[in-house]
């Protein structure tokens, strides 16, 4: 897996990738949306002697979210009960963590995420990596948002208490959300930028981190391409490649997943994806997190990127190392074997 980041100019996404988002995902909004019909479906598939659980996938997997939030309200209303709390009570295991994941607002399934990997004697580094690095400005401030209207706590406070050092650092600044998000960029600030870097990493005895995650986790996506690029240049090796030789650990892996999602994001997905069902055992956790949280954003492109990178398809893959509802259910978010 090494291999797949080094030339980064291969795996360089689209051009208009900020123009793109939430455009490419595999679950659209459902034209003959009709919410009571829905409501009552689910009922006759939860309340019934035993649950009807492929009337509850085909419905969920096949209304967007925001179909999903007037589902939430009508089935309330009709019941006086949470659809939520339903399907926690007759689902069990994988299968009802991807079907409640879907239901949740896709802030406060980011914030639920989080609060999972702060949760307990450990922090799963990991996981709060890949979200950070992987979401927009708006995202960011929408899952703070969430997470502090469902805990009564700071996200930042918590965060605080849980990571420190140039990691810490670097994740605080993500988690302000204030990333220039112009779709512009200037040549010859990329040229100082690169230099900048390059007289960080390289060329000093010791590595000055708070210059890459100035740099890094501050410019807007076009401008770090166009950095990156000069990068190369001044350096003859890639931006990757000086990060896993400067520097180790948490922020070796945050600072080369922000760089892997400026170049191109379904590739960095794709690889999390494949990485999970790498093995002796899935990582359902992280399967399931990403199949819910991209399928209305870019998972028709990391489809693509993962049959690129691998040689056969995310769905011919997830079909092989999971079985049953849970299966069905994220072929069905997968939506195609392409």
């Amino acid at each position: 897996m090494a291999s797949v980041w080094d030339d980064l100019d291969a795996y360089l996404g689209p051009t208009d990738l900020l123009k793109k988002a939430g455009q490419r995902g595999t679950i659209k909004a459902y034209s003959n949306f009709n919410a009571a019909a829905d409501v009552k479906a689910l009922r006759s598939a939860i309340e019934g002697i035993g649950t009807t659980e492929s009337v509850v996938i085909d419905t969920i997997t096949q209304r967007s979210n925001a179909q999903r939030q007037i589902i939430c309200k009508e089935y309330k209303g009709a019941t006086g009960r949470n659809l939520i709390d339903d399907l926690k009570g007759d689902l069990g295991g994988d299968f009802e963590n991807v079907m409640v994941g879907l239901m949740m607002h896709p802030a406060a399934f980011d914030a639920k995420e989080i609060k999972g990997a702060l949760k307990g004697s450990g922090t799963t580094e990991s996981t709060l990596i890949e979200i950070l690095a992987s979401r927009t400005n708006l995202q960011i401030k929408e899952l703070a948002a969430a997470y502090q209207a469902e805990n009564q706590r700071s996200l930042t406070d918590d965060l605080t208490s849980d990571i420190s050092g140039d990691f810490g650092k670097a994740m605080l600044i993500l988690l302000q959300g204030k990333r220039d998000e112009s779709i512009n960029f200037n040549q010859e600030q990329a040229k100082i930028d690169a230099k900048a870097l390059h007289d960080a990493g390289e060329k000093k005895w010791g590595t000055d981190e708070s210059k890459f995650i100035d740099i890094l986790c501050k410019k807007s996506i076009p401008q770090l391409r166009k950095t990156f690029e000069e990068y190369k240049i001044v350096s003859k090796t890639n931006i990757v490649e000086s990060i896993k030789g400067e520097m180790s650990g948490n922020l070796e892996d945050l600072l080369v997943a922000v760089v892997k999602c400026v170049v191109n994001t379904p590739a960095y997905f794709a690889e999390r994806l494949y990485k999970s069902m790498k093995g002796g055992g899935t990582d359902e956790a992280t399967l399931s997190r990403i199949m819910i949280s991209r399928s209305e954003i870019d998972l028709l492109d990391i489809r693509a990127e993962y049959k690129k990178l691998f040689g056969y398809s995310l769905h011919s893959n997830i079909k092989s190392e999971v079985s049953g509802d849970y299966c069905t259910s994220l072929l069905k978010i997968c939506g195609g074997d392409d």
